[in-house]
């Protein structure tokens, strides 16, 4: 943050000025008041957390933690954040990786390893891959649990509609591959409440029971 603030000085204001033309403005917290970052700050922390726990008492040289923290970097940055647009035909949604690549970030599928697997029982690429593959599990999880909202259960309204843009939960997938799909049939219960949809992904078409699917958003 010190070094962003002496770049912005060295520019004489050049970068204030051409961002306030395109409407953007510098807000900046209080020095060590990470709560005042709100959401961003959250995942941070959950990040950092679940890195901990994710790389244990392992051993890491500065090339390996590098490596690992740069496939970290991607995964965060390819969480799907809310649908592009509400087109029926568009099952795409918007990630960090739009906004920094102009696309989504992919990562060829690589086989997951055993979770509980040390560092000496490998080689070292494989290592590095494993602990990738446990923070990914541990993350994704939690991301997809924080996308679903509990209180629809608590809502007379439908909490699916045709043609939503959710994000299935499934068990195995490889690091940033997040199965999006659109809603495309809805089956209620005797007490009128959406409990299981049709999802029409790349894939194909699934069944899903609603604590399987993840409603984004749509971004307006």
């Amino acid at each position: 943050m010190r070094e962003f603030r002496a770049r912005l000085e060295e520019q004489g204001g050049g970068i204030e000025t051409f961002a306030s033309k395109k409407g953007c403005e510098f807000a900046f917290i209080p020095p060590r008041a990470p709560h005042f970052g709100g959401l961003w700050e959250a995942g941070v922390k959950s990040a950092k957390h679940l890195f901990l726990r994710t790389v244990g008492q392992d051993l890491l040289t500065a090339e390996e933690l590098g490596t690992l923290l740069t496939s970290v970097e991607a995964v965060l940055n390819s969480r799907p954040l809310g649908a592009l647009s509400s087109d029926p035909n568009d099952g795409e949604a918007l990630t960090p990786g739009h906004l920094l690549i102009g696309g989504p970030l992919l990562a060829p599928p690589s086989a997951a390893l055993p979770d509980q697997i040390s560092l000496t029982c490998l080689r070292r690429w494989r290592g590095v891959s494993s602990l990738r593959h446990r923070f990914w599990q541990r993350w994704s999880r939690e991301y997809i649990s924080s996308l679903q909202q509990r209180s629809k259960w608590h809502q007379g309204e439908p909490n699916l509609v045709v043609g939503a843009l959710v994000v299935v939960a499934e068990d195995n997938l490889p690091p940033q591959q997040w199965r999006i799909g659109r809603v495309v049939a809805v089956h209620a219960g005797a007490d009128s409440k959406v409990r299981v949809a049709d999802v029409r992904t790349q894939d194909g078409e699934y069944r899903r029971a609603v604590h399987r699917l993840a409603l984004l958003p749509v971004l307006g």
